[in-house]
């Protein structure tokens, strides 16, 4: 081996790309691949189209009696729930980058933090996309309120929630690298959610020990409904058809007494709340991966001199064999 013991050393010349560098490199790369995975976004897409096409022609032209108010509330309730849940469909293609993630960061081309923020904005024109272009069919098939900027809050009600689930499922996939037991503990984790959201069970009538709190207000979908009745209500009036009341029934009056809806803040409150668990869903995903960066090779490094076989020498016994 004297030619390998006489070999020059190579050196990497240049120094490592800057974070920004990193950030937008990925950023560009994970738009194209989810561009070209149908699966990703593009599935989930069009059926987002289909499923508010069933519910803009199921509630057509809803109307303002006072039946109505039960149909509003279900078909927001639906919007704010089962659209949001569907986006647990791209955590397959996700946990395809992590695998990809996980090797180049063993490599030492990029950090976690370029990691996420390159996700995070790469999805971000995809399910604005999502939000509006379905958001719209079923809005205006419905006959909610007209104006534009209303359909705007509801759009961004519906874009911050989608985000926060994706959130959610990052950190998922943190903990369970399975696609298939990450999509069960995902949905799980949202089914509890969607129980404590004030809309199969009101605010009210929830067992205050852990279903009321804490779990009501850690549930996303409080501040979504509450966002959604807020700005679909405010402002119209209803017939009323209770006996020993009014001939009408103002929104004020929906949100505090049919819906229990928390008055004492407006709906922009909600929204804030919403964009503030989506940084903080992102926050935790980038803790437990730096957490678990420095905790891995510890954990390795404590099983291998577990798993190490030990080898003891009879010093003794080896002194009396080779005088014999």
């Amino acid at each position: 081996f004297a030619w390998f013991q006489r070999g020059e050393v190579v050196k990497m010349e240049g120094q490592q790309p800057s974070f920004l560098t990193q950030s937008f490199v990925l950023t560009k790369r994970s738009f194209v691949n989810m561009y070209r995975d149908l699966g990703y976004y593009w599935l989930r897409f069009a059926i987002y189209i289909a499923l508010c096409l069933c519910c803009g022609t199921i509630f057509y032209d809803i109307g303002h009696n006072y039946g109505s108010i039960q149909a509003r509330g279900s078909m927001l309730m639906f919007v704010g729930a089962f659209l949001t849940f569907m986006a647990i469909g791209g955590f397959p293609s996700f946990v395809e980058d992590m695998k990809i993630f996980g090797r180049e960061r063993l490599n030492g081309h990029y950090g976690v933090s370029s990691f996420v923020i390159s996700n995070t904005v790469s999805a971000t024109p995809y399910l604005l996309l999502i939000s509006l272009v379905p958001g719209a069919i079923a809005y205006y098939l419905v006959g909610l309120q007209r104006s534009f900027d209303h359909f705007a809050y509801f759009s961004l009600v519906l874009f911050m929630t989608m985000m926060l689930v994706e959130g959610l499922m990052m950190i998922v996939a943190s903990a369970v690298p399975d696609f298939l037991m990450g999509i069960i503990t995902g949905a799980g984790i949202q089914g509890v959610m969607m129980l404590n959201g004030g809309f199969f069970r009101l605010p009210h009538d929830l067992p205050k020990p852990v279903w009321r709190y804490p779990m009501y207000y850690v549930a996303f979908h409080k501040y979504a409904n509450q966002g959604f009745y807020k700005n679909e209500f405010l402002g119209l009036t209803f017939p009323n058809n209770q006996a020993g009341g009014g001939d009408t029934i103002t929104g004020d009056e929906i949100l505090r007494d049919y819906w229990q809806v928390e008055m004492g803040y407006n709906k922009w409150v909600d929204l804030a709340v919403l964009f503030g668990m989506v940084i903080l869903y992102r926050v935790l995903f980038l803790a437990i991966m730096k957490l678990t960066e420095k905790v891995k090779p510890m954990v390795n490094r404590l099983r291998f001199r577990r798993t190490q076989p030990s080898v003891h020498i009879a010093d003794q016994g080896f002194e009396a064999n080779g005088a014999k």
